[in-house]
């Protein structure tokens, strides 16, 4: 039989080698051609093993199951919505580094185009070059095509999700790289008969073994894995061995199993049916190694009977389990059920390593129409495993197991001479094939993922470069216009401090002298003096008269608050200009509100949250709670004294003094004498002189005028007197009350400026106080635009960084993707050199 065991055209350029030669010579040279090769597929699964642990722990990789739309794949992902990259799809050719490609999950069913290539020369085909194989997210919730579809569920996967379900692939994918190298080191070969529930596997194996060791019955009764081996390997003995739960068997410590018989074997089964056991069983072959395929004198076989795979779910998963373990598969399907959905589950599932299965079709020789029959098996066969079915010849055998066990059958022995041949002389296919077809899909997966993830890097690279490019220029432009900003924004507030301050001394400093003067301190028609009632009404008249001369005052204050508001206004618009000027597009500007009416209005009580009780009376500017003094609401100052009829002070230093504290004073009238003598008169009479010394001054006086002199002058005098009285009564004193009152009270806030300083003064105080309230505004405002300046600052340094971090990351994976890139061509060519020899 020729040495080649893959179609003439298995691979390009590479035609199979057919050597005919002597059994002895073929043994030499295919033992030591699969030396080598297992040599060169160690290296391959240790390389591919460093490849997947540096992948693993690259800082720039995201899974891309991307949307298909046509003959582009486009990446998006929920999480980051901005992100979408189109990239159009160029399988890798065979023996070429592959071009950056991306898988999907179709939704639907697309029509197929035309290809360039033929896929009968390659292990991986175009179509599972272009998708996932061992890395395909198995996603199966809902009919095909619905919203729970694989497509739309990983559509709807973040990033984080993708990469997390991508860590558990590439764990599962390294773990069974190292069984698979367990198996290539293995010097033994492991063959695994299994398929659906009565399908005659075990009849199949006894048919093999030319005896009946295995238990057959019409109902499925083989629950155990059962492993026969060559009795030589346990010096001979034929017995069955089981093996103890939760122990490693070994063969030389009996510890690990339970010795029986061959005979015990059918009630050891039986007996056990539900339990999961493993049994090793240990035969002899008596016939000659050329023919016998467990004592074949090249290589230590194990023939494992497994259970049926649609028995129920523990036993159909221990047999998908086990077959990571296998070498090789023999699958046997019953030739009047074809195969079930877990016979194509499980041959999908193995398909992933194992390229080439070995199907036997059992109770053939029952069927009528076995023309069909075969035509709808091989049919099957060509869409679970394409590579099997284009070697249908030497891998599928329809046969009858039970007929070949008590007589010879000619498809039987054309059977066992191709299993022999396929496990023993072409064993660099059966026993590596698995591993290198393995390696090649792990591959083109690592391929596929690489590339898909340098896309995503070289997109995000240059995305990350545009933001830098946008984003640094307006950093350093505020870094720059930082201390210009500072510098505006002390002067705005600074100025409006001073423009108020000094506005508010110069406003109520006229005010008080315009008081001094009797007039009143600002025009306001809120403010005017009352009418002179007459003599009978003079007191109230002076009353009203300080009441009228205080509230203008007052009046000044509310004035100089108003200007106040117009320069904060202005202060604030000019923030607000400065903070347009400096702050860049896209930030949010300030959103509080200034309302100018709110200055200098009422505090409220913040451990009660209510208005102080003082909230009731009257409130002026300047008032109450804190803001300065209302002199409207000083008890002292609305006082009303007889001094401010008959200003004795004032008089007596115009008259008597040097002149110099009332200048304004020109000229003296002789009312003015009357008005010093009558002062006098009510100072010495009220107080000093009393009711005797009013009553002897009497005495004295008429004593006086029995004098005649004194008689002849007294007339006159009295007449002047009388005269002068009534004059200063009728026409000067209406204007003489308002100049007293206004005098005095200028006198009040002179006395009080003099005791508290300059601070403490009428003027100082609001000046103070109105200065404060302005430059208070104007620094929120300020602190509003620095707090926005300074986070819009502190965002677009952080998006610099981080694009700068970025870039640096993703010129850093698309170094490593390189690496990644050139490293797995490397070893894809090795392991498709193996393949191909």
């Amino acid at each position: 039989m020729a040495l080649s065991y893959f179609p003439s055209a298995a691979l390009v350029g590479s035609p199979q080698p057919t050597v005919e030669s002597s059994p002895k010579h073929l043994t030499e040279g295919v033992q030591e051609a699969y030396i080598q090769h297992k040599n060169r597929l160690l290296k391959a699964l240790d390389n591919t093993k460093s490849i997947l642990g540096t992948f693993a722990t690259c800082e720039c990789r995201i899974l891309p199951f991307p949307k298909r739309k046509g003959a582009r794949r486009s990446l998006s992902f929920p999480d980051d919505p901005s992100f979408q990259a189109d990239v159009i799809v160029t399988p890798a050719k065979a023996g070429l580094t592959r071009s950056v490609t991306l898988a999907t999950i179709p939704d639907k069913e697309e029509e197929s185009s035309a290809e360039t290539e033929e896929d009968g020369d390659r292990l991986v085909s175009s179509a599972e070059a272009s998708d996932f194989n061992v890395f395909r997210l198995d996603l199966k919730l809902g009919a095909h095509g619905s919203s729970s579809s694989p497509a739309a569920l990983v559509a709807q996967l973040e990033k984080s999700s993708i990469a997390n379900l991508l860590d558990d692939r590439i764990l599962n994918a390294a773990n069974h790289l190292d069984k698979l190298r367990s198996r290539v080191e293995d010097t033994s070969s492991k063959v695994l008969v299994t398929g659906d529930l009565n399908a005659g596997k075990s009849t199949f194996v006894n048919a093999l073994l030319r005896r009946e060791v295995m238990p057959v019955d019409q109902q499925p009764c083989t629950t155990a894995f059962c492993e026969v081996h060559d009795a030589k390997e346990n010096g001979g003995m034929e017995e069955v061995h089981v093996v103890k739960e939760g122990t490693t068997y070994s063969v030389k410590d009996e510890s690990t199993f339970t010795r029986s018989s061959l005979s015990d074997l059918e009630s050891i089964v039986s007996e056990n049916e539900n339990e999961a056991q493993i049994l090793k069983l240990y035969l002899s072959d008596p016939r000659d190694p050329q023919a016998s395929l467990l004592s074949n004198g090249i290589v230590d076989i194990s023939l494992i009977d497994a259970p049926g795979l649609n028995r129920d779910n523990t036993h159909t998963t221990r047999v998908f389990a086990r077959q990571e373990e296998i070498d090789v598969v023999v699958f046997v399907v019953s030739a009047e059920n074809h195969f079930t959905l877990s016979a194509k589950e499980f041959l999908m599932n193995a398909s992933h390593e194992k390229a080439y299965l070995f199907i036997v079709v059992n109770k053939y020789e029952q069927i009528r129409d076995k023309a069909k029959c075969k035509r709808l098996v091989l049919e099957q066969i060509k869409q679970l495993s394409p590579r099997t079915y284009e070697d249908a010849e030497d891998l599928v055998h329809f046969v009858d197991s039970q007929q070949a066990l008590h007589e010879d059958s000619s498809s039987f022995a054309s059977l066992e001479s191709a299993l022999r041949s396929f496990v023993l002389v072409k064993r660099s296919k059966s026993k590596l094939a698995p591993a290198s077809t393995y390696l090649t899909k792990l591959l083109s997966d690592v391929d596929l993922l690489v590339g898909a993830n340098a896309i995503v890097a070289q997109t995000e690279l240059e995305r990350a470069r545009d933001d830098i490019n946008r984003v640094r220029p307006v950093l350093d432009k505020m870094k720059h216009g930082r201390e210009a900003l500072e510098e505006s924004l002390e002067f705005v507030e600074e100025q409006g401090a001073s423009r108020t301050r000094l506005r508010t001394k110069e406003l109520l400093t006229d005010a008080v002298d315009r008081v001094g003067q009797g007039k009143l301190g600002v025009d306001a028609a809120s403010v005017s003096l009352p009418s002179y009632p007459g003599l009978t009404g003079i007191w109230d008249y002076a009353r009203e008269v300080r009441r009228a001369l205080i509230a203008s005052l007052d009046a000044g204050i509310k004035l100089v608050e108003d200007e106040a508001r117009i320069v904060t206004t202005e202060g604030v618009n000019k923030i607000s200009e400065l903070g347009d000027k400096h702050l860049p597009e896209g930030v949010e500007r300030p959103r509080r509100v200034f309302m100018p009416e709110a200055m200098f209005s009422a505090r409220t009580n913040k451990k009660s949250n209510r208005r102080s009780r003082q909230a009731s009376r009257a409130v002026v500017a300047g008032g109450i709670y804190g803001l300065g003094i209302g002199l409207a609401q000083r008890p002292d100052m609305l006082e009303t004294t007889f001094f401010d009829l008959f200003d004795v002070n004032h008089q007596f230093w115009v008259h008597f003094g040097d002149g110099k504290e009332e200048s304004d004073e020109a000229t003296v009238s002789t009312l003015g004498y009357a008005s010093v003598g009558l002062g006098a008169l009510t100072m010495v009479g009220g107080k000093t002189i009393g009711a005797r010394g009013i009553i002897e001054g009497v005495i004295r006086l008429s004593h006086l005028f029995e004098n005649e002199t004194a008689r002849k002058w007294a007339a006159p005098v009295i007449g002047a007197v009388t005269i002068g009285l009534a004059t200063y009564f009728v026409l000067e004193l209406p204007s003489t009350i308002p100049r007293t009152v206004g005098r005095r009270i200028r006198a009040s806030l002179a006395k009080e400026a003099e005791e508290k300083g300059e601070e403490g003064s009428f003027v100082g105080a609001h000046a103070a106080r109105i200065s404060r309230e302005t430059r208070k505004v104007l620094r929120l405002a300020s602190w509003d635009v620095r707090e926005q300046f300074r986070g819009a600052l502190d965002e677009r340094g952080r998006e610099v960084h981080g694009a700068e971090e970025m870039e640096r990351r993703t010129l850093k994976a698309l170094e490593n993707f390189s690496v990644f890139e050139q490293r797995a061509s490397e070893v894809r060519d090795s392991v498709m050199s193996i393949n191909s020899e």
